[in-house]
């Protein structure tokens, strides 16, 4: 542990030629809701705006000074990608990223524009799996080397310098660091770097609910692959946890594991940029949105890290429509209209003051004198909806709330 400690030191001081440390800032608004001393170690503030530079520096920095082949390959769709970039027109090395072919082109023009000339894309692969087989298999045949983005030794040791830094601009060990997990990198190498030099610091994990990978690992005694992983918290959304990260993560308990429903990320996201014009991706925003689950903090020194700011814009509707039905004021409903002069008058009339229709769209009709009609409604509180929901009720119109009917909302909304 005390070596481990002396390289991340020296990680720490050779990250010094590419940024200066990231700002741990505490944060009045989330301090006050939480009535206790709320920090922010803003790892959205790094050149590629996540700490994945951090552990692809640190990997790439031992290689070079190794003598080790200067061609570097890597397989991802966001942020490791732009970190390998980076490092690698940093060192002058030749990296090669292999990327899905379904990854958005903002995140591909961002890879290039941090690796320039240095660097090639490869596009392959509708899945990530089929996309990694390819880069691993590309290295085989021209003797590259792989950079993983959490499963290996000197990325963990980068990924530590996370909690380094923070410690040192805090001054003092924290009560509990909040971190957010997705193959376990980071989490691995703070945990493990805090165990000598903050030795009763507390830990809290934050997981996305669809991709509890951590805490399958946990339950399992072993690190288990999830049957199925939810992909909008693209950062984090890992359907299993690295075995190295495991290894220093197997002390802690599934009790430590936090799990944060995707919608309600969307919320967090919001209120940060709403309330404190902090722009986070969803993986970022885990930290943060975890905070409401775990008790009491009255009083304490919490370190929550935001992992990562690289948020399309373009994502902005999708971000605010998840929120707005994680809070309960916004629903969508199949309606059986009756096809009758009046009818779609009656309707209306049952609406409240602060309902709005969002969305109106004849669907097609299930019989001569009825037709099916996806209406959205946004309203102020949730109450209204529950007050809509009896009208209609009362008024003898028959509907289906398909707000969170995953199939139907995916085919209709």
């Amino acid at each position: 542990m005390e070596n481990f400690a002396a390289a991340v030191r020296l990680a720490e001081a050779a990250l010094r030629d590419l940024f200066e440390p990231t700002p741990l800032q505490r944060n009045d608004h989330l301090s006050a809701k939480y009535g206790a001393d709320i920090w922010l170690k803003r790892e959205d503030l790094t050149p590629v705006r996540s700490y994945k530079l951090r552990g692809a520096f640190n990997a790439m920095r031992k290689l070079v000074g190794n003598g080790a082949p200067a061609h570097f390959v890597c397989a991802s769709a966001g942020n490791h990608a732009q970190g390998v970039a980076f490092a690698c027109r940093h060192f002058g090395a030749r990296g090669t990223i292999f990327m899905p072919v379904t990854t958005p082109g903002q995140k591909i023009d961002k890879t290039r524009m941090f690796g320039g000339d240095a660097i090639r894309i490869v596009l392959t692969g509708d899945y990530f799996d089929q996309t990694l087989a390819a880069a691993q298999a590309f290295c085989a045949d021209e003797g590259a080397q792989f950079l993983s983005p959490f499963d290996a030794p000197d990325i963990i040791e980068g990924q530590a310098t996370v909690g380094m830094e923070m410690l040192a601009q805090l001054g003092r060990a924290p009560d509990l660091v909040v971190l957010p997990v997705g193959g376990g990198g980071l989490s691995a190498g703070v945990t493990k770097l805090l165990a000598t030099e903050a030795p009763d610091t507390r830990f809290a994990f934050a997981e996305p609910l669809g991709g509890a990978s951590l805490q399958a690992a946990l339950r399992a005694g072993a690190p288990v692959a999830l049957p199925a992983v939810d992909s909008f918290v693209d950062g984090a959304a890992v359907a299993r946890i690295g075995a190295l990260p495991f290894e220093a993560l197997s002390r802690f308990s599934e009790h430590d594991v936090y799990l944060a429903p995707e919608d309600r990320i969307c919320r967090t996201m919001l209120e940060m940029l709403n309330t404190e014009g902090v722009v986070l991706e969803p993986a970022g925003a885990l930290a943060l949105d975890v905070l409401g689950d775990l008790g009491d903090l009255s009083g304490k020194t919490v370190v929550a890290v935001c992992s990562g700011g690289n948020f399309d814009f373009e994502r902005l509707p999708e971000v605010k429509e998840r929120a707005q039905r994680f809070a309960g004021v916004k629903k969508y409903f199949v309606l059986r209209m009756p096809q009758r002069p009046g009818a779609l008058r009656d309707f209306l009339e049952l609406l409240g003051p602060n309902d709005d229709i969002a969305r109106f769209e004849y669907l097609k009709k299930s019989a001569r004198n009825f037709g099916s009609v996806l209406i959205g409604i946004e309203t102020s509180e949730p109450a209204n909806l529950t007050a809509l929901m009896a009208r209609l009720d009362q008024s003898g119109f028959a509907y289906r709330d398909i707000t969170n009917d995953g199939i139907l909302s995916e085919l209709l909304v």
